[in-house]
């Protein structure tokens, strides 16, 4: 049997809460599965050009990403 090479493909940029600029990218690897590449390391992340869909959001903690940067805490 062959094994199948496992490819992914950027389908986003993640911006950056503070500075707007793009602090890393989403993938999406051919098995279905999302990733993060990260820029310089996980930080707080404002919005995704272009928009992920509300299912990719939630694959991929989406919401969670808002508040990595400040070490899992909330900034209310």
């Amino acid at each position: 049997m062959q094994e199948e090479e496992t490819e992914a493909v950027a389908i986003a940029r993640l911006i950056g809460a503070k500075e707007r600029t793009i602090v890393g990218w989403v993938y999406r690897w051919n098995t279905g599965a999302l990733a993060v590449r990260w820029a310089k390391g996980p930080q707080d992340v404002a919005a995704s050009d272009p928009e992920l869909s509300d299912a990719e959001k939630c694959a991929l903690g989406f919401e969670a990403l808002a508040y990595i940067g400040s070490q899992g805490q909330r900034q209310d």
